[in-house]
Order: structure tokens, then sequence, then C-alpha cells
């Protein structure tokens, strides 16, 4: 693996250091850390990476890995950078024949996400994209749970992601993460809604099988002196009639990262939380039954992707392990000309990436709307 950002300083890069590395299956052997060439090449000594493969820019670490020996050269490139520097190391990686991993949301834009997926498409390059909460083991089992009838047809799906360390305009005091997440010239048309909104829609349609067919919100900046939404509640419609709520917010005091979602069909429904990852409940007319990590008959990719017995947590960083882990088995399968395996096949991918964008930006556009629906195409 060869890393875009991610260098001193940084939050996300070093997660998906160490979700790439927990499953012995992936290593680190070059990046471009940094738009500082300095702070790059101190970041791959940090790294213990040589000297010759901490690069200090991304279009250097491409060209130069290029021109290394099958075997030496980095197979795929991870991209963690904030989001206006996504897109542009992403094409450059693929007409390159680098296969790419990137952290989402998946652009800057629509526009630019639309591209992004016309050069996936044209290279026929693998292209993943760390959605990490379609990770978790009961994550998949509810999923599954939905997909054979357990639930019948889905009417009602409620999915919330608030958070509270934004609550203040931590921003101007230099805080790193917040400084670019709450600018618009490198996170883009949403603050709250792109950082951890997006994460809400996917989780709602990845679980659900459904796709959001148009939405109606309202977008609020709380906190005085801020340049993007700080909260986000939005109605949404399904495309097999259902209906659902969306709420994520920065601005909810006390919160950590509280995602949780409930999804109700005909015949019962599922809960889920990420505070109690290991925990799915299931509710019908009859009561609950409590489904755990590692117990009992779970479905296939439930327990293909659990790591450790029943009563040992696993959490945020194994279920974005087993992002880069199925990426990686779908990757060295095609590498050796065999065919990936569909249960290490699941993990999120350009055309989720293209949806997250849509619903960010529709969003936006619906909350300044006075139409009460307003048409979400996700393509």
């Amino acid at each position: 693996m060869g890393m875009v950002g991610g260098g001193q300083g940084a939050f996300i890069g070093a997660v998906h250091r160490m979700a790439a590395a927990l499953d012995g299956e992936i290593e680190l052997v070059c990046g471009a850390f940094s738009s500082s060439p300095e702070r790059s090449k101190a970041s791959g000594k940090d790294l213990f990476l040589p000297e010759e493969r901490s690069y200090g820019n991304y279009q250097e670490m491409i060209e130069t890995e290029k021109t290394l020996p099958e075997g030496d050269r980095m197979d795929f490139v991870s991209i963690v950078t904030p989001n206006h520097v996504h897109v542009p190391p992403a094409i450059m990686a693929l007409q390159n024949g680098f296969p790419v991993i990137c952290d989402k949301p998946l652009a800057f834009s629509l526009a630019e996400a639309r591209e992004l997926r016309s050069v996936v498409e044209e290279t026929g390059l693998l292209f993943g994209l760390t959605h990490n909460y379609t990770g978790y083991p009961m994550v998949k089992q509810a999923r599954d749970m939905v997909k054979t009838g357990a639930l019948g047809k889905i009417r009602k799906v409620v999915v919330e992601y608030p958070q509270g360390w934004l609550s203040t305009l931590i921003e101007a005091t230099g805080q790193k993460q917040a400084a670019w997440r709450t600018d618009p010239t490198k996170s883009g048309v949403a603050g709250s809604m792109g950082d951890i909104g997006s994460h809400a829609e996917n989780l709602a349609e990845y679980i659900t099988g459904l796709q959001i067919t148009e939405l109606c919100a309202d977008l609020t900046t709380f906190v005085e002196g801020r340049k993007l939404d700080d909260d986000g509640n939005v109605l949404l419609h399904f495309d097999n009639g259902a209906k659902g709520i969306l709420h994520c917010s920065q601005i909810c005091v006390g919160e950590e990262n509280d995602v949780n979602i409930r999804v109700y069909g005909e015949n019962g429904g599922l809960e889920w939380h990420q505070l109690e990852p290991n925990t799915l409940i299931h509710k019908t007319q009859d009561g609950q039954r409590i489904l755990r990590t590692g117990v009992g008959d779970l479905c296939e990719s439930a327990q293909a992707h659990a790591r450790v017995p029943a009563g040992h947590p696993e959490g945020y960083l194994e279920a974005f392990a087993n992002i880069y882990r199925n990426f990686a088995r779908t990757l060295k399968s095609i590498l050796n000309n065999e065919q990936p395996d569909p249960l290490y096949a699941d993990f999120p991918d350009v055309h989720d990436g293209v949806r997250g964008m849509a619903f960010i930006e529709t969003t936006v556009a619906a909350s300044a709307s006075d139409d009460k629906w307003v048409p979400f195409n996700g393509k």
C-alpha cells in the first residue's frame, strides 16, 4: 500500500494504517503524507519507511512507483486527505494502473465524483470507499435479515449520527480537524451533513438494500461564525415506498459518535448502536431477541467479519479493518487471475461514493428550497 495524506498531526491517516495492518495482509511501503515535502518525509521517517520511498508529493510517488518492478512497487493507493484532495490523486493513480481505496466522502463535489467514476469504469480497476460502519459484523447480520425477509417489507427507517465536538467554535482555536471540516474550500458545500450525514445515508441504504428517491431537508448552522452546517434533519422517501428520518449533528453537547439505526418492516424491526456494536436487537410483536457477535446461528457474512470469540468487544478499528481486508483479498484474487470471493467483495465502491455526494448536494439544495420534496438522483 502507498498512502496519500495522513502525515504528522493527522487523525484519520493513523486509523487507516492501523486498520490496514490489523490482519497482516497489507504492508505500507511508501507514501506522500503531506502537502509539505518536508513534513511528508518526516512522517515517512516516523513510520520507519526508507527515505527514498517517502515522497514529496503524490505525483512523484505514483510516477516513481510505476517504474519499480512488480513485487517491489506498491499494489494500490490509499487516499486519506481532506475532501478537496481526494479526486486528483485517485485519478492519477488509476490512470497509471494502481487500484485505489479512498476515505469518504468520495469527492469535493458531485461533478468531481462523477468524473472519478468515469475513470474507474474506463480503467476497470478496483476502487474501494471506507464507509467503515458497513464493516461491523452485526451490520452484516442486519442486512442479511432484511434481505432474507425476516422483517417483511420495509416500512420505516430511522438513522442518526449525533456528535458534540463542534458545539463551540473550536476551528478558531487552530484545531486542525475542525479547521478543514468547517472550511468550504476544503470540505465542500456541507459540514455535518457531508462529514457524518453521508455515513448515515450509506448505512441506511446498505442495511435495507433500498435507495432514497426524494428528500426534505432542514440544515442549520448553530455556532455563530461557522461557515457550514453543524446540524441536519432530513425526511426520506425510499424506492419501495418506505419512509425515513435521518438526523446528524455535531453540536449535541455530550454526544460521542452514537451512530444508530432502526429499521421496521411489516413483521418486525431491528435496532443497532455503534456504542454497543456487538448487539443487534430483533423486535417482533412477541417481544425482543438479542443477537450477539459470535453467538448462535448468525449469517455467513456476520461470522466471516468477526475475529475473536464471543464476549470480546470488536469495534471501530475492526470494522474499518474489514473494509481493508476485503479490499485486499479481492485485489489479491484479481492479481492472481482468480474469481474474487463474493463474501469478501463486500465493501463500498465508487457508485456508493457518487450516491453519497448526490445525497450531500441534494440535501443542501433541499434545505435552501421552498419545495417540500426534492428529487434525489444518485446516478
